[in-house]
């Protein structure tokens, strides 16, 4: 691995609106590969010194866009709409100037082809699994040897991520924000996990959702290998538009015994991959991997020693014997539907903002849940749903409360695991669902420290 060349893009121009992690890191990357950069965020707008690094100073401009003439390209911030619910003005400057709005993706792309690299890209999309089986691909290869370099919606930026050999692998997790906006991007391999209602206030409707994750497999070959889930029917119906098409289409069910059989025993060696869903990750990542090269013993090596991602499905704490389960990452229910399957009887913390439909969708798991707790701006509408299915919640607003309330009624029902899975967003009360599972973990560690305390006669 090694950095891109100082000059590789001098004498390019690009906009870059909105700098936030991944906005940021597009500057500092287009700047560190000679290109001239102006930049601007509505919200935070730049300094002229806050990119003026290693000589970059006399090629960053911190101005708003108000004219992209001459301009290659507008990279926007994946949150900032080009199209619906209603373009950004930037986005319909550019549209008017003919110049393309492009994610940061399509940017590396760009850059190590330009770079002289045969590097090969592997892009991972679906509504729920995409950084499991990111992470859990990447780990593969890496295990293998492999270069490579993960990234995209899942952690570091695209552009970001370094320059890999001719032999290597980009392992790129892609929202459907990030789909909208590639040009030339190929991959050698790409998945569809999945397709649930989300997004829907970005893409309108179900079928523009769907037709945003389709970007996944733009300008790809009969060399190529499209990886599809088919337990649901949109899935089902991108599938058979590819094989008409004359791709080369490996379909996985979950379902399909003469599928799983061949990976559930590694499967069973491996603590980081439970349930059905992460089953469906799982054949997903093999079927990718054995395209890129990986015999099936590296694989089943990969799947044994995957030690899972941070605030999906982890082991936080067990306290007095029970096990407290952070999977803040379940921002919507169909995510916390995997991790209720997963158990037989839980303490339920859930709760923040409400995607469409709520937590209905759950009914038939809800005799599951012995007590409910509910955290956040919906908990009401949570709560009401709960009830009307006669299940035993209540609202306590905090998750420190949430988390108290849960150890008390785990300990008293004799309930061994307590699941933080909120099946909402976070953005009521905490910076990301990676905030929420922080200060889960943080609280939990505060318990523990009172637990034992009580435990040694400690004051």
């Amino acid at each position: 691995m090694r950095a891109f060349p100082s000059d590789l893009f001098a004498g390019s121009r690009f906009a870059v609106l909105g700098l936030g992690r991944n906005g940021a890191a597009v500057v500092s990357a287009l700047l560190a590969m000679g290109a001239e950069v102006q930049a601007w965020d509505d919200k935070a707008p730049p300094g002229p010194n806050d990119f003026a690094r290693d000589g970059n100073a006399a090629r960053f401009i911190a101005a708003p866009l108000e004219d992209l003439t001459g301009f290659e390209a507008l990279i926007l911030s994946p949150g900032i709409p080009h199209h619906l619910p209603a373009p950004h003005p930037v986005a319909l400057l550019a549209q008017q100037a003919g110049v393309p709005v492009l994610s940061d993706a399509e940017i590396l792309y760009r850059a190590v082809r330009k770079a002289g690299s045969l590097a090969r890209f592997a892009s991972v999309t679906g509504t729920n699994g995409k950084s499991t089986t990111t992470a859990l691909l990447a780990h593969m290869l890496e295990k293998a040897r492999v270069p490579v370099a993960a990234g995209g919606n899942l952690g570091t930026a695209s552009l970001a991520l370094p320059l890999l050999p001719d032999e290597g692998v980009y392992v790129i997790e892609m929202s459907s924000y990030m789909l909208e906006r590639l040009e030339s991007f190929h991959a050698s391999t790409a998945c569809l996990l999945n397709l649930t209602p989300d997004h829907l206030d970005r893409h309108g409707t179900m079928a523009g959702y769907a037709s945003a994750k389709r970007h996944v497999f733009d300008n790809m070959t009969p060399r190529d290998l499209a990886v599809i889930g088919v337990d649901d029917a949109p899935c089902c119906a991108q599938a058979q538009e590819l094989i008409a098409k004359g791709l080369t289409v490996t379909l996985v069910s979950v379902d399909n015994p003469d599928t799983v059989r061949g990976i559930s025993a590694a499967l069973e060696e491996a603590p980081a991959l439970p349930g059905k869903h992460n089953l469906q990750n799982a054949l997903v990542a093999q079927a990718m991997a054995r395209h890129l090269g990986l015999s099936d013993e590296m694989i089943t090596d990969g799947l044994r020693s995957y030690p899972g991602l941070p605030h999906r499905q982890a082991l936080a704490a067990s306290i007095d014997g029970i096990r407290f389960i952070n999977d803040s990452k379940a921002t919507n229910a169909e995510a916390a539907e995997k991790a209720l399957l997963c158990y037989d009887r839980i303490i339920w913390i859930a709760g923040g903002i409400a995607k469409s439909g709520g937590i209905q969708a759950l009914a038939p798991l809800f005799d599951r849940i012995a007590k409910a707790y509910l955290i956040g701006r919906d908990a009401p509408l949570l709560r009401e749903t709960l009830e009307t299915h006669g299940v035993a919640c209540e609202s306590v607003e905090t998750l420190e409360a949430a988390t108290m309330a849960s150890l008390e009624t785990a300990k008293a029902l004799g309930v061994p695991v307590v699941l933080l899975s909120p099946a909402c967003a976070s953005f009521d009360q905490f910076a990301s669902f990676e905030a929420r599972g922080a200060h889960f973990i943080d609280i939990l560690s505060r318990l523990d420290r009172v637990d034992a305390r009580r435990e040694t006669g400690s004051p």
